[in-house]
């Protein structure tokens, strides 16, 4: 398999130059520029809240730029909507799809460009054939066109997503963190189509903040900081720190484990927890001042455990006690009030509420800590929300900002801030940093331990092994719905950790 970028031709297939992008009061790009090449995997790197997001959405159409220009094999191009850019040959595949799960793969492939028949009637049988073949194209057996999308992992629909960009004739694939949700085995498998791809000679743009996955990839890279282009290179000949340097402006220290607050008193006490489906005989204690992680593979049972402890799903048996009492929430509500917090994985559809402000969304958990009497306190309201934006550093044109409107990165940043401004005894954070990049991530693992250090009790699930090892005292590993094993973290190695994750030891 050939790994070397393209030879650069006359023109780039795709050129972005000086593209400037304001807003009401924000200048969100500042002449970016970025060179893309058939037959190559680039990675756009950046913070949240560097300019990606906003130049994505003016390569598919949804914005236009303010000045600056596109050109396709060196003739300007001019986007105005997401039909033209499927026209000039370019797609996105974004972090979080709009699917439809009750509709099957090839009604999903052809929403919005159904094959017509004689009549103007949409032609099913061509439609299903022209899936099979996608599908076929890119070796996909494990379902067909006819195959309802609900029944299809997260993994899979990303795949349905690169078969319908495919169905638009695409000549640039645009894939904004197609990786954060899967496991390792789907991450390989979604790289060996990618790879496909480049070499049929599509040209690829590679958004993610994983950085073992940028390298797996790609071949050349662009560096968004502030809005700003940042630097540009090829990968092998660069280094993770210097992508670092270059997307923060500054050195990113790292969090690591060395505390000495974790006292042997019981915050959250597990015993037998049984669930009919999903997980079995689960037993740990967390102790004041810990952090407790959960490692394992997509599909091990973890994020299950969790919602059970949380009131979200109804054990079949077991006990649960919290600060020594009994604990058995029937709704989160009961296990809000005990003390106990939870930021999900899904911040979209369980963490934020969307179409509220960022204030609103902060301070909601907390209205009873900040209202004056029978009304709320704006004032209070507003300085409760304006600290915990400000300790995650929420990247926004103000408090008022609607939380949809924010990158993925900065909406998890809410979420957690909002759980953490009800100042719980015990919180659990599950897949905290998903989508958020380097210097956000150092900034929350930083927070964290702050917060531990004042005796929060924390349970940290998350799929990115360095997280875990760089923030847990103990490791809770599991597999199939089982704990295989808890360890102290100075006492195991990753090897050892994924091991037991995967079932060969």
């Amino acid at each position: 398999m050939n790994n070397k970028p393209a030879e650069p031709t006359e023109h780039p297939l795709l050129e972005v130059r000086n593209i400037v992008k304001e807003f009401p009061g924000v200048r969100a790009l500042d002449g970016v520029r970025l060179r893309l090449n058939t037959g190559e995997v680039c990675a756009l790197l950046g913070e949240n809240g560097a300019g990606k997001s906003t130049l994505v959405k003016i390569l598919t159409g949804v914005y236009q730029q303010t000045a600056g220009e596109i050109l396709m094999d060196g003739r300007p191009l001019s986007l105005h909507s997401a039909q033209e850019a499927w026209s000039a040959g370019i797609t996105a595949i974004h972090q979080e799809t709009i699917m439809f799960g009750e509709l099957s793969v090839a009604e999903n492939i052809f929403m919005g460009h159904h094959l017509a028949g004689r009549f103007g009637m949409v032609d099913w049988k061509t439609m299903y054939a022209r899936t099979e073949e996608l599908l076929s194209r890119l070796g996909i057996e494990d379902f067909a066109s006819n195959t309802p999308l609900k029944e299809l992992s997260v993994a899979q629909r990303h795949l349905v997503e690169v078969a319908k960009a495919l169905s638009h004739d695409t000549r640039i694939l645009i894939m904004d963190e197609p990786t954060a949700s899967l496991s390792q085995k789907e991450v390989d498998e979604l790289f060996v189509i990618v790879r496909k791809l480049r070499d049929e000679g599509k040209a690829i743009l590679f958004i993610s903040h994983r950085f073992n996955d940028i390298f797996a990839i790609s071949d050349n890279f662009v560096v968004f900081r502030d809005g700003a282009f940042a630097g540009e290179g090829v990968l092998k000949e660069t280094s993770e720190d210097e992508l670092v340097r270059m997307m923060a402006g500054r050195r990113v220290e790292h969090a690591h484990h060395d505390r000495s607050t974790v006292s042997e008193e019981s915050m959250l006490q597990v015993d037998q927890l049984n669930h009919a489906t999903e997980f079995k005989d689960i037993s740990f204690t967390l102790r004041r001042g810990e952090i407790l992680g959960f490692y394992g593979l997509v599909g091990s049972g973890r994020s299950e455990l969790m919602h059970a402890i949380f009131g979200l799903t109804k054990p079949l048996s077991g006990e649960m006690h919290l600060e020594g009492d009994p604990f058995s929430p029937e709704t989160p509500e009961d296990a809000i009030i005990r003390g106990l917090a939870y930021v999900p994985e899904d911040r979209q559809h369980y963490g934020a509420i969307l179409n509220m402000s960022i204030r609103d969304n902060i301070t909601l958990p907390s209205l009873t800590s900040i209202t004056g009497g029978l009304k709320l306190n704006k004032g209070k309201e507003n300085e409760f929300a304006r600290r915990y934006a400000s300790k995650l550093k929420v990247k926004a044109h103000s408090l008022q900002q609607l939380v949809g409107t924010l990158s993925g990165g900065n909406q998890q940043k809410v979420v957690i801030g909002k759980w953490l401004g009800a100042e719980p005894k015990v919180i659990i954070l599950d897949e905290p940093t998903k989508g958020i990049d380097v210097g956000a991530k150092a900034m929350v693992h930083n927070f964290i331990n702050e917060l531990v250090e004042s005796g929060l009790s924390v349970i940290i699930v998350s799929s990115e092994l360095p997280e875990v090892m760089g923030l847990a005292d103990r490791i809770v590993v599991m597999r199939e719905g089982l704990m295989r094993a808890t360890t102290p973290t100075a006492d195991t190695t990753q090897e050892d950790i994924v091991a037991l994750a995967m079932g060969l030891k």
